[in-house]
């Protein structure tokens, strides 16, 4: 973990200084950052984003009006076809492109839409991502070619792209209305800001993945500049460039909730979020499920798109031969609208065959909290005061009579230091340096808690800990990072954002590393645990809300079990593939010498599948920051909550200065992740450094 130079004493020295700092009778500065020393940054942003809005917000209103064309054609398009006939060519393009299997989940789907009674909305929410996809594709192409000939626009696309994932896509709502006006284009906006960054790195990406041979060949062929692009580089990166379209498109269906916040459009996304805000959970469960199926019918469609090989083209064959896939998608789809003319149940479904049983969900949780109002309160009260409050204000605070049933005496508290120290220097003797480091910094940080410690000892440990991962480069990074935090003011808010954070992403990595374990040994766990995944990465945020407010209602520990339930599908999804993807003769050989099935999995399979799990911790990561703004509506503080006001208040400074403070929390925690994993890839002989 250390470089030459950089040692465990170094980090000793720093846990025993945030000793002596909090036994201070009067911290000071040395614990809270004074509020003289903060910067402006609020006004100033204000300011700049006024004068924006007078000299650009004219040519922007115009562009809106503009724009508001096409998606109200395309709008108008989708309303207009006969369900039965979308249905159709849906359904064929999934047994196209991938089979009888997603042939039936598509038609499904579908049907769901149709006979819950939301064909319309749904409608009216595929034309808003129908044109932001294509228009974030073209960008993020664009873009990405851009950077692949020029390293200077790396430079500057790469922290662009991080910013506009990592920023919470609720800060630069209120930009978007001030400058573009309300209504359904601004949520086209957003949604294309959100959505076109996966494009351009899947562009870069396959566009310098091409092999050199490939090029050569082309240069002998005598290929100009464009050509070469056009007609050789382009469709060998052209399986690359598609998943990017894939994540595109996810991301565009991800922003369906946001963008009716700002959009107001009659769409599912209006549905969850009026139905969420009465507390219908049946009503908004049922409509988000209309965006899950959406997202996953889209997901597979265009996965299975990037699969195909390009069809090269055949001696003698036929223009009915070569287009036969695309005239039979004519057919059926003109066949079924002259059939809707006959049968007008499949133009218009009869609302008697609607079935929805919103009321039946609704009635289920109601008897869950009547009936077992006891066992919730119990598990929310030990895991709040026995969990959450050490890490948040530390044990000093939190052992109460009230809470612990004793007091917190000097005895209690000198023997919790003595046990400590002891387990510390157990570690420290052993040699086990880095274990000692987090069992004494572990000590500290529940005695006094994370959003009590001093400022100066927590800013040069995140310096210290990416200079040992990464090098300078990545500690001055860290330094400036959080050096914002302190000078914008929002440092306590980051803590407290880091608190529930961190806490979730801990139980959440956890919890799925086990089930990703036990998904790569058993294929019925990992058959079971798919459809669960798929749905729970596909939903609406805001719903997978609703039904932990139902039934612990607001409060922190409703907004962590939220987190985890969106955090942990990447622990799952990492763990399984890295354990399944080892290298067969490593496990023959493993074998061969007597191991076990448990030495087999300890010993041999997790520290070879370490660096892939921890890339699904750095998503997981990633994943709890998302859900962080969400979790905020349900009464957390720190950073999303900060959000909030912004966007409540008009306030473009505070909600922008918040954003950024995710994106560097997000940013930073990415970059030392990544690093881990690099460096645990290099010890185990996996990568060449």
């Amino acid at each position: 973990m250390s470089r030459p130079g950089l040692g465990p004493w170094v980090w000793l020295a720093l846990i025993l200084a945030t000793v002596g700092l909090m036994m201070l009778p009067k911290g000071g500065w040395l614990v809270s950052f004074p509020e003289a020393w903060e910067i402006p940054f609020t006004p100033w942003l204000n300011a700049f984003m006024d004068w924006c809005v007078d000299v650009f917000g004219p040519a922007f209103r115009a562009f809106s009006r503009v724009m508001d064309v096409p998606m109200s054609v395309v709008r108008d398009v989708l309303n207009w076809l006969p369900w039965s006939v979308t249905l159709v060519l849906l359904t064929y393009a999934s047994y196209a492109l991938s089979g009888v299997r997603l042939a039936i989940f598509t038609f499904l789907s579908v049907l769901y839409m149709v006979v819950i009674g939301y064909w319309s909305e749904s409608m009216n929410s595929l034309a808003l991502v129908a044109i932001s996809v294509p228009m974030a594709v073209g960008i993020g192409f664009g873009l990405g070619t851009l950077a692949f000939f020029s390293n200077r626009a790396e430079r500057v696309l790469q922290p662009t792209m991080d910013l506009l994932q990592t920023v919470p896509a609720f800060a630069y709502l209120l930009p978007i209305l001030l400058l573009f006006g309300f209504g359904p284009v601004v949520g086209l906006i957003a949604s294309i800001l959100y959505a076109f960054p996966p494009t351009v790195r899947n562009t870069m990406l396959g566009l310098r993945r091409v092999p050199q041979e490939v090029i050569e060949a082309g240069l002998m062929a005598g290929a100009t500049g464009p050509q070469l692009f056009w007609r050789v580089r382009v469709p060998s990166a052209m399986r690359q460039i598609l998943l990017g379209v894939n994540q595109t498109t996810m991301a565009a269906f991800s922003m369906v909730i946001i963008a009716s916040i700002i959009g107001g459009t009659a769409d599912i996304g209006w549905e969850v979020l009026s139905t969420m805000r009465k507390a219908q959970f049946g009503e908004s469960l049922l409509a988000g499920i209309v965006i899950a199926l959406m997202a996953m019918v889209m997901d597979r469609l265009t996965a299975a798109a990037a699969e195909v090989e390009p069809k090269e083209p055949v001696v003698g064959e036929t223009f009915v031969q070569r287009y036969r896939v695309w005239l039979v998608a004519l057919g059926l789809g003109v066949g079924t609208a002259v059939l809707a003319q006959i049968i007008p149940a499949l133009t218009d479904y009869p609302r008697a065959w609607e079935i929805y049983p919103a009321q039946y969900l609704n009635d289920a949780v109601t008897y869950l909290v009547v009936e077992h109002s006891g066992t919730i309160n119990a598990i929310k009260t030990l895991a709040f005061f026995f969990a959450m409050l050490p890490v948040k204000i530390g044990l000093e605070q939190t052992i109460t009579p009230f809470s612990w049933g004793f007091e917190f005496t000097t005895t209690l508290k000198l023997a919790y230091a003595a046990l400590a120290l002891a387990v510390t220097a157990w570690a420290l003797m052993s040699g086990r340096r880095q274990l000692a480091i987090l069992l004494g910094f572990t000590g500290v940080l529940l005695f006094f808690g994370l959003t009590r410690l001093p400022w100066p000892t927590l800013l040069a440990m995140g310096t210290l800990l990416s200079w040992q991962l990464a090098g300078p480069r990545l500690a001055i990074g860290t330094f400036l990072g959080l050096g914002f935090l302190l000078l914008a003011g929002v440092w306590p808010q980051a803590m407290l954002s880091v608190y529930l954070c961190g806490l979730a992403v801990l139980l959440s990595f956890a919890l799925g590393a086990s089930l990703g374990i036990l998904a790569a040994e058993y294929d019925g766990v990992s058959a079971a645990l798919r459809p669960i995944n798929d749905t729970l990465q596909t939903m609406p945020l805001f719903v997978i809300l609703i039904p932990f407010v139902m039934i612990f209602k607001i409060g922190e520990f409703t907004a962590l079990l939220a987190i985890m339930a969106y955090a942990t599908v990447p622990a799952i999804r990492y763990t399984e593939h890295g354990l399944r993807n080892i290298p067969k003769e490593v496990l023959e050989a493993a074998t061969a010498i007597g191991c076990t099935k448990s030495q087999l999995l300890w010993r041999v399979k997790l520290p070879l599948a370490l660096p892939v799990m921890m890339l699904g911790l750095n998503q997981t990561i990633m994943f709890g920051i998302a859900m962080l703004v969400i979790a905020a509506l349900v009464g957390t503080n720190g950073l999303g909550q900060q959000v909030y006001i912004g966007l409540g208040d008009g306030d473009f400074g505070v909600g922008i200065v918040a954003g950024i403070g995710m994106a560097i929390i997000a940013i930073i925690a990415d970059r030392l992740t990544q690093a881990w994993s690099r460096k645990r890839q290099i010890e185990l002989g996996l990568k060449a450094e």
